[in-house]
């Protein structure tokens, strides 16, 4: 396997000018993402986890050229994300592509599964006719599905077919890098195990790079290799799924981690309890931005913003986090 890698992101952000008032009235800056780096190697998943608001599909838009970031660098298969040359532009809509959430809304319910397969190829590529129907009936059966059901309308089929539809489409232009956004999580249960299973699949046969975003721990602990845990707008915990899912560190990951119901009795020490909402993003609190919620809170935190450091084997946003590690959570 090629372990070439196929994306880094460096100090990203994103800052949007909001106006609550009127035209004259001062604008306020939503710091959607701030300050966000990683990178992603052929065959790897980078899970990125975190509640509503903490920036999740905000890095998803960057990545797949939808937005361009404030600030900060990206750079997929050595090509800069952020050049404004068309060309080049056009070259990263083909190495990375998108899975989307809802199976049902993604999909054109007035086009054939032919046709929403073929598009790609039609808008991107010299191919003849028979040459794309020759390559969607291939993706077809790369997914699980038939050469009879070319012809057939989304509406034809089930959620979890759909979604394998979605997942074929993405794969139509042989792109290097994946952004699959909440993919599974508009599935029934008893077939989740069975999309994770083909996007693993998938992910050996072409060697892709998987960006996954969710708010699933449990699908995350099955498809992931490294994981990055965002809190409004920022990273706070980075490193391998095995490290973290063992012994979490950062007290926002730990009251995560602890919200995974475990069959083991006393498995667990005393569970963390997120109490409060998140901040308003519009505005932040001083210092650390989880402190307001956080039970092992300082004078240091509330004044002094954390940046991450090297504990442990993972990169960790916390004053605290030598205190951390090796207690149970």
């Amino acid at each position: 396997m090629n372990n070439e890698v196929i994306i880094k992101a460096n100090d990203l952000k994103r800052y949007y000018k909001i106006r609550t008032g009127g035209y004259f009235s001062k604008a306020l800056v939503l710091k959607a993402l701030d300050g966000v780096s990683f990178a992603i190697n052929g065959g790897r998943t980078l899970a990125v986890v975190g509640e509503s608001g903490c920036g999740k599909t905000t890095l998803a838009r960057i990545v797949t050229i939808i937005e361009q970031p404030t600030s900060g660098c990206l750079e997929i298969k050595g090509i800069k994300g952020s050049s404004g040359i068309k060309l080049e532009k056009r070259q990263l809509h083909k190495l990375v592509q998108i899975v989307f959430q809802d199976p049902y809304g993604s999909l054109n319910p007035r086009k054939k599964v032919g046709s929403i397969l073929e598009e790609p190829l039609i808008i991107n590529t010299a191919l003849t006719a028979s040459q794309r129907r020759e390559t969607a009936h291939e993706m077809l059966s790369k997914v699980g599905l038939t050469s009879e059901q070319y012809n057939r309308y989304p509406h034809m089929f089930s959620g979890g077919q759909r979604q394998r539809i979605a997942i074929a489409r993405a794969l139509m232009l042989k792109p290097a890098l994946v952004v699959a956004d909440e993919p599974v999580s508009a599935l029934d249960v008893s077939v989740q195990a069975q999309a994770l299973n083909l996007l693993k699949d998938l992910q050996d046969e072409m060697n892709l790079a998987y960006l996954f975003i969710s708010h699933d721990l449990g699908v995350v602990r099955h498809i992931a290799d490294d994981l990055l845990v965002m809190y409004l707008g920022r990273p706070v915990e980075q490193g391998s799924k095995t490290d973290i899912f063992k012994m979490p560190i950062h007290p926002y990951t730990r009251a995560l981690m602890g919200s995974i119901p475990s069959i083991m009795k006393g498995a667990r020490g005393k569970r963390i309890r997120l109490s409060g909402e998140i901040p308003s993003p519009l505005n932040p609190p001083s210092g650390c931005s989880f402190h307001k919620r956080c039970t092992f809170m300082t004078a240091i935190c509330s004044e002094q913003r954390p940046e991450l450091r090297l504990i442990d084997n993972r990169q960790v946003a916390c004053h605290h986090a030598e205190n951390m590690v090796g207690k149970p959570f």
